[in-house]
């Protein structure tokens, strides 16, 4: 790593970057000073110094060239090249050697050809190999102490250059995947349990529903290199698999995606027919993994053996079992392991025995490392007044709107503020000046220009020195042109009161520069955002808005919102998977859109034949774009000039407008009547608004004409992305994933927003900046805004040695914050009780509550049934267990499972709606455990069910519930919610009600959560119940409940047996329900029965089934019932 550095492509003298060309130059220059002073000085050096430098310049030709000198004659050419001191000036520079090695190494290294770190890395395999993967020093285990150093490189605040940036992600992220890998080869050789059979062949005693063993392999095309490149430009080969597996596995199998990465293994176990396989010890040695590359699938093949591509029609149906699949090797490591088989290794392609594939979520390593790869080989163009900040250096607020030269002085902020009184309580400090001080006149929406803005562009950089500012702002309320007379035509407007701080995030969204937004948790991150988008699309119509978020999720809950505002649908695009999530009737995917442009554009030619009928003008008017162009240039625009003519020359006359107006019988639909008649004026804007509409029939259709001549979905797609769209969203993997594709079609964007920029890798951040070509050597890039919140969970980093030790979980955003760049922190959340949000509230500079938190009636009534709006119940071991680890890091507690599911089917029985009620927690583990339990105690039980959401706190960031049952699961350690950031999201997913389910005095010690805990352990540590009240309570919150009213649950078998007693009580006083709906008691036999065998498919390949998609790698825990078999019989 020294040596690399050492040698770094950077300017030793002015730091900047050096390209290879560069590089090259500075190498020559070198080796030529070096040949000149052998040709001048040193004759025995004469036949080096009039050789040419390609032949001198390697390590082997400067060895023989310099091995006979003597010491002298190596010092007279080191002194003469200035490398050390002159003799007698040696007590200047005491840190020299004047020894014959290191003279000798010295003019070696300096001069010889360094090969380009560029080159390097365009040869080097993406795939991991079983070198790097089982390496420790590369890959270190899971397990780091964090004493020791390692040769890895750090993400901290600074870097060299925008290609270190590049190169030290590029690793990491490379070394991370690589790390996952491991995991999953591992994971799947154990369950297929290689075996050396007697003949010496390989037995497989287990299966696998990610791997299977391969039943023949072959290469079938190795293409000729490219020209200038020595790795051939593709490699082809076939592997044949039986599939005799169930029938939503195969499913799985067979509808494996082009470009989906699988890995091919060879093992060669040693131990005989039947050893036991033990996970805690290393797979490598167990089942004798030699070796692993990685491939990229190119399609199934069918019966006639051509590749099944994918698209609309149906895949033919194949009989048997047998499958082929055609892959793509990685050229540069099959040429390395030619060269190697050449020289008398094994060649590794003829001994393939299992294939794996991966979850297509964790599986685009490949595809984000040949992105990164990619923008190192291109010209890395960053706008100016970005380029610093993201390398760590300058002023960090430079690209602060206040700082920047084009801040705009006047901004037409659209329907942010409901009223006047909402705009002055939006800008305290500001003096407020009005043209009018009519209450009929001052209605949104509203235009500001900022006097202090205008006074800064007048005088220059001198206002920067004025003591005080002119911080008045002067507002001009401003009437929208009516759209049309139908009530349609009215623009949807934002009812939200954003508050002071909110407002300046958008205001510092609308300015050109980088706006940094922290949003606490309820805070309106999301409302924030859509507010930016809708201001950016009405202000600048014409620049393109690119919408970034980490989850699917997270952007179709902010697509949903920009939909519902004052934006054009034509203009909304979603790329990606995630579009079939939208909660919307209308399709914003690429396709969709374009169907939507070709209804819309029918329905426009219906009006404009309608129209024309109605005018009696023009033929066919309707048929095409082209031909409604022709007829509103010469039909429809004419008769609205003689219309105004008419008009103006008749200014007193009322009638006059409704007599002359040419279209009266094509607004027939419109509300009656169509004019007043009142006055002149407002009859004349009726009239204007009509012409408007119908404008805007001929406008949309210029737009949509290039449908017309594009005449395949995929142009029409492409052409949509390019040009008609205005607000652009997609995830970043999609962003990574697609940048070449993007870039290649000549997509373009102003500006960036960025939602959930705390939990997105840094890499994974910087890639959507450069998703467009540069022009004329600069970045069009306007506006950056990126909004998240660092006390939060960070991205994800599997591997703690990568997470802690290369600080790999630190987002963009999180180092612009600690770099110190400004930025605006939102002060209001408005989703949980007061009393809730203080267990996090301390974590933020000054987080207040919004007025409805304390006035709603949901918040202001108790929780039915529970003494306490929050509370920490301690969970001791049940039959002497606590927290178990069935497989490694895959933590269970049985007694906290049962506890969570005991208290929600008391909060069911009670009356409280499933879906107000979400059960999470800290392990993968325990989120099964809980799903068991369920499924055996009330899952189909039609008086209890499921409720909402049981998944990982990691997992549930970003939503929000009524009620949070939280269990930690851990009782001999804290585990990883020592990490405060995961706590803080824990404590800050309910809304009205808190419930965390623990070990007590193990949580309460632990010295970082104790602000938390602290509030926690004030309050009875044995769940309190109020048995009598119903849902919704009647109760008011914070009203003492009379001790003789409280039933204190001592531990999980008391609840169990609470819940089940009155389980049977409501029962029994409804026999005849009962009966119809066939109710079991929770728990029973019958219950567990009832269920049947059936199982949800997965939508795709290594689909887990459930929603989030996750490792079903577990040995399921052993289920008791609390209650007797008879008594559930006889119930």
């Amino acid at each position: 790593m020294l040596k690399f550095y050492a040698r770094f492509e950077i300017s030793d003298q002015t730091g900047d970057p050096m390209t290879d060309r560069d590089m090259t130059l500075q190498h020559y220059s070198k080796i030529t000073s070096l040949q000149k002073a052998a040709f001048s000085k040193f004759p025995d050096l004469r036949l080096f110094a009039l050789a040419n430098v390609a032949s001198v310049d390697t390590r082997e030709t400067l060895q023989k060239h310099f091995k006979n000198l003597s010491d002298k004659a190596l010092r007279a050419i080191a002194t003469y090249l200035n490398l050390v001191p002159p003799e007698g000036k040696e007590d200047e520079t005491p840190w020299h050697r004047l020894d014959k090695d290191f003279l000798r190494e010295l003019l070696i290294s300096r001069h010889e050809r360094r090969i380009s770190q560029l080159e390097e890395l365009n040869l080097m395999p993406l795939y991991p190999t079983e070198e790097i993967i089982w390496d420790e020093n590369v890959v270190p285990t899971e397990i780091y102490s964090g004493e020791n150093c390692l040769a890895l490189p750090k993400l901290n605040l600074q870097f060299l250059t925008l290609h270190d940036y590049l190169l030290r992600n590029f690793n990491l992220f490379r070394l991370e995947s690589t790390y996952e890998i491991r995991q999953d080869i591992e994971d799947a050789v154990y369950r297929l349990a290689p075996w050396n059979s007697e003949d010496g062949s390989v037995y497989f005693g287990g299966w696998a529903r990610m791997a299977h063993p391969i039943k023949s392999f072959a290469v079938v095309e190795v293409a000729k290199p490219n020209i200038g490149e020595k790795a051939p430009s593709r490699v082809r080969a076939d592997v044949t698999v039986t599939l005799s597996l169930r029938n939503e596995i195969k499913h799985e199998w067979e509808n494996l995606r082009k470009h989906d990465v699988c890995f091919l293994v060879t093992v060669r176990p040693t131990q005989g027919i039947g050893t036991k396989y033990d996970y805690r010890k290393s797979m490598v040695d167990q089942a004798g993994i030699v070796y692993v590359r990685g491939c990229e699938v190119e399609g199934m093949l069918d019966a006639s053996g051509r590749v099944i591509e994918d698209g609309p029609e149906p895949r033919p149906e194949l009989e048997g079992d047998s499958r082929t699949f055609r892959l793509l090797l990685d050229p540069n490591q099959y040429r390395l392991d030619l060269d190697r088989a050449s020289k008398g290794n094994e060649d590794v392609y003829e001994t393939f025995n299992i294939v794996m594939r991966r979850k297509p979520k964790e599986n685009n390593f490949k595809a984000v490392l040949e992105t990164i790869r990619e923008l190192m080989n291109t010209e890395c163009v960053v706008p100016d007044w970005l380029h610093d900040i993201v390398l760590g250096y300058g002023d960090p607020g430079q690209a602060h709107y206040t700082r920047m030269p084009n801040e705009i002085a006047t901004l037409d902020f659209n329907d942010t503020f409901l009223n006047m009184d909402h705009l002055r309580n939006s800008f305290p400090g500001y003096e407020i000046k009005v043209q009018t001080n009519d209450p009929r006149k001052l209605v949104r929406p509203f235009k500001l220009t900022f006097e202090n803005v205008v006074r800064k562009q007048q005088v220059g950089d001198a206002a920067m020195d004025e003591d005080e500012p002119r911080k008045a702002i002067i507002v001009e309320p401003h009437v929208q042109p009516k759209r049309g007379p139908y009530l349609y035509n009215e623009p949807k407007k934002n009812n939200i009161l954003f508050t002071p701080t909110q407002v300046e995030a958008i205001r510092s969204g609308m300015q050109p520069g980088l706006t940094l937004v922290v949003g606490p948790p309820g805070t309106g991150k999301t409302d924030v955002a859509v507010q930016i988008i809708s201001n950016i699309y009405h202000n600048f119509p014409w620049q393109r808005t690119l919408v970034v978020t980490h989850s699917n999720q997270a952007l179709n809950q902010l697509f949903e919102k920009v939909a519902e505002l004052d934006v054009d649908e034509r203009h909304l695009l979603r790329l990606g998977h995630g579009e079939e999530a939208l909660q919307t009737d209308k399709d914003f995917s690429r396709y969709g859109r374009v169907n939507y442009v070709l209804a819309k554009r029918l329905e426009l030619l219906e009006l404009v034949s309608r129209l024309q009928r109605t005018l009696d003008a023009g033929s066919d008017a309707g048929a095409t774009c082209e031909l409604a162009h022709h007829f509103h240039v010469y039909h429809v625009r004419p008769r609205w000039r003689a219309f105004l003519e008419n008009c103006q020359q008749q200014t007193n006359s009322i009638e006059i407008v409704s007599k002359e107006f040419p279209f009266h019988e094509f607004f027939d639909d419109a509300p009656k009547p169509l004019f007043l008649r009142k006055s002149h004026e407002e009859d004349m804007e009726i009239a204007k608004s009509c012409y408007r509409y119908i404008d805007h029939i001929f406008e949309e259709l210029e737009e949509f004409r290039a449908f017309e001549l594009l005449r395949s979905g995929l142009d029409r797609s492409k052409y949509l992305l390019v040009k008609e769209a205005k607000i652009i969203a997609m995830t970043c993997t999609h962003a990574a994933l697609k940048r070449s594709e993007l870039v290649q079609m000549g997509f373009k964007y102003d500006n960036i927003l960025m939602e959930e920029s705390a939990q997105i890798l840094e890499i994974e951040t910087f890639i959507p900046l450069l998703l467009q070509n540069p022009q004329d050597g600069r970045s069009r890039l306007k506006r950056w805004i990126m909004i998240g919140d660092h006390h939060q969970l960070p991205p994800v980093v599997k591997n703690m040695a990568f997470q802690k030790y290369c600080n790999m979980e630190q987002s963009l955003f999180t180092r612009m914050v600690r770099l110190g760049v400004p930025y605006v922190e939102l002060d209001a959340q408005g989703r949980a009780r007061p009393s809730i949000c203080n267990l996090y509230r301390w974590r933020y500079r000054a987080l207040g509550d919004l007025c409805h938190v304390t006035q709603l009636p949901e918040y202001r009534a108790a929780n039915a049934g529970l003494r306490h709006d929050f509370q920490l119940v301690n969970v001791d071991d049940f039959n002497g267990v606590g927290e178990t680890e069935p497989s490694p890091y895959f933590y269970q507690n049985l007694a906290e499972a049962e506890y969570v599911v005991a208290v929600f089917m008391y909060m069911r029985l009670i009356g409280w709606p499933a879906e107000r009620i979400s059960i999470l927690t800290t392990y993968n583990g325990q989120k099964h455990l809980i799903r068991d339990v369920i499924d055996k105690r009330c899952a189909d039980n039609p008086l209890i069910g499921r409720p909402h959401k049981v998944t990982t706190v990691d997992k549930y960031q970003g939503q929000q519930n009524d009620i949070a049952l939280v269990s930690l699961v851990r009782t001999k350690a804290v585990g990883h919610v020592r990490d405060l950031r995961r706590l803080i999201v824990a404590a800050s997913r309910a809304r009205l009600g808190l419930y965390i389910f623990a070990r007590a005095n193990l949580f309460r010690n632990c010295y970082e959560l104790q602000p938390t805990f602290n509030q926690l352990v004030e309050r009875p540590l044995q769940l309190e119940l109020v048995p009598g009240e119903r849902y919704p309570a009647q109760r008011a919150a914070g009203v003492a409940v009379p001790p003789e009213l409280l039933l204190s649950v001592r531990d999980m078998p008391h609840m169990a047996r609470y819940v089940y007693d009155m389980y049977l009580h409501i029962v029994n006083d409804a026999p005849d329900a009962r009966q119809e709906s066939g109710w079991r008691a929770p728990g029973g036999r019958e219950a567990a029965r009832a269920r049947g065998a059936g199982g949800h498919v997965p939508a795709h390949p290594g689909a887990a089934p459930d929603s989030d998609d996750e490792s079903d790698a577990f040995t399921p825990t052993d289920i008791l019932n609390e209650v007797d078999e008879p008594n559930a019989a006889n119930s």
